[in-house]
């Protein structure tokens, strides 16, 4: 069984954060590359563009996560989790946080992409010209980069796809070149 259908199964098709039918599919949550069904949950497009910052934030759209915290899994638990920092400006994300429990090892991944901080501490990823990049925008490398560990060189020009940051250095984005999974240096990039 896929891990899509595993997802469908588990959540009786409904998004997994606000329960809606229609237009589901699969969300990988980051910083996590491989799929599987303990780091996917099945949301709607709803969810999904404002997750990805494709649209505006409907706090009310969120109201559903009173419900959705609860959940036994844990990829949903965290999605929750994170969702509620990012509207705690709100006021009502506050209680729901207060009454929410994390494991530790779930906690720390739930903060693997810095939602709980202040905007004046997160950490910023920019390319070359100073653009803001975030987890799954695509690069160009600007010059040719030897990879470390290894005899394969990255030429200028390659398009990196689905990039995912660090989350402890602005300097540094992952992202795959070829089938390799490497490490890159923000200022060889350019935001496509």
């Amino acid at each position: 069984m896929s891990v899509l259908q595993t997802l469908q199964e588990r959540s009786n098709n409904n998004c997994e954060l606000c329960s809606a039918s229609n237009n589901l599919s699969q969300y990988t949550i980051p910083p996590s590359l491989n799929e599987n069904v303990a780091n996917d949950v099945l949301i709607c497009n709803t969810c999904k563009d404002q997750i990805e910052g494709n649209t505006d934030m409907d706090p009310n759209h969120w109201r559903c996560l009173n419900d959705s915290m609860w959940s036994e899994h844990v990829a949903v638990q965290i999605m929750a989790w994170r969702m509620l920092q990012r509207l705690r400006s709100e006021g009502w994300p506050k209680d729901l946080l207060d009454m929410m429990y994390l494991d530790d090892e779930a906690l720390a991944l739930a903060r693997a992409t810095g939602e709980h901080e202040d905007d004046a501490n997160k950490i910023i990823h920019r390319d070359v010209n100073g653009v803001i990049l975030e987890s799954g925008d695509s690069v160009v490398l600007i010059k040719d980069l030897k990879v470390k560990g290894s005899s394969m060189v990255a030429k200028q020009g390659t398009a990196v796809r689905n990039i995912r940051l660090d989350h402890e250095n602005s300097e540094y984005i992952e992202g795959k070149v070829g089938a390799q999974q490497i490490v890159i240096i923000t200022k060889y990039v350019k935001k496509l």
